[in-house]
């Protein structure tokens, strides 16, 4: 199967460049199943149902939120409605949503999707991640009818979390990345036993900025030590930032990973 992985879209800027060239992109990767992270997708903060559609008239297959996942309240009860919109699953039983999805993709293949949320540096106190992506691995047997690939997306801002997730969920996914910090890394891989894995892949945003917001309010703060307005995304035009991964057919692992940018100011990693 060929996927693509796209990271946290911010703002305008990102929802535009996304729904403008996923079509295409579709076509000509001949890609079979694309995930992509929506927690910023409103204005930098949180998503809405609208957006939600037009993520998905785009082609998306599923979205992937964060810890900004309750930041626009008309989301809450689009999570009852729409079973391809995920948060984290490790977040309160008592919250809305779940944080696992199983998809059929065009050609009647199987796809699961496990999502969950770090620990350090969140407020929203979120359960053991790791016994949590542990516990919903072992429900699939990867390479079966019932899941030719797994795909996880950790939304955590420690590099060492999102490491220790890959080895976790090494033999057992066929990819994990993770998402939040906005800086795509430089470690696209495939671990020992076959999952590819990169420590975040990136944001779909404009770069000319800080982590997607204009920089005049952040600079403000980093400065003075005090918040004094809210934050606004940048406008200008967008990376697309992600991770493309071929994998087997047979056995669900990965055979091939490469880095995805395209478009806006980084330099392209194109497929």
């Amino acid at each position: 199967m060929r996927i693509l992985l796209l990271g946290d879209i911010v703002g305008r800027s990102g929802r535009d460049a996304l729904i403008s060239e996923l079509p295409g992109l579709k076509t000509r990767l001949s890609l079979d199943f694309v995930l992509v992270n929506g927690e910023n997708a409103a204005g930098g903060f949180g998503i809405t149902p609208q957006i939600c559609d037009e993520l998905f008239a785009a082609g998306a297959d599923c979205i992937t939120t964060g810890n900004h996942v309750w930041d626009q309240k008309e989301i809450i009860p689009h999570f009852s409605k729409e079973p391809r919109l995920l948060r984290p699953g490790n977040l309160p039983k008592s919250q809305p949503g779940k944080g696992a999805g199983v998809y059929k993709t065009q050609s009647g293949k199987t796809v699961v999707v496990l999502h969950a949320m770090g620990q350090l540096g969140f407020r929203e106190m979120p359960d053991n991640p790791f016994l949590w992506a542990q516990e919903e691995a072992a429900r699939f047997r990867l390479g079966t009818p019932q899941c030719h690939a797994l795909l996880m997306d950790f939304h955590a801002e420690a590099t060492s979390e999102k490491t220790a997730m890959g080895h976790i969920l090494d033999g057992q996914a066929s990819v994990v990345i993770g998402t939040h910090t906005h800086v795509p890394t430089a470690d696209a891989r495939i671990f020992p036993k076959g999952t590819a894995y990169q420590t975040d892949i990136g944001m779909c945003g404009d770069y000319d900025s800080v982590i997607g917001m204009q920089p005049d309010v952040p600079l403000a703060s980093f400065l003075t030590r005090m918040k004094q307005q809210r934050m606004q995304a940048a406008t200008g035009i967008a990376t697309l930032c992600g991770l493309y991964v071929e994998t087997d057919d047979a056995t669900g692992l990965a055979r091939e990973v490469k880095p995805f940018r395209h478009g806006g100011i980084l330099s392209p990693a194109a497929i």
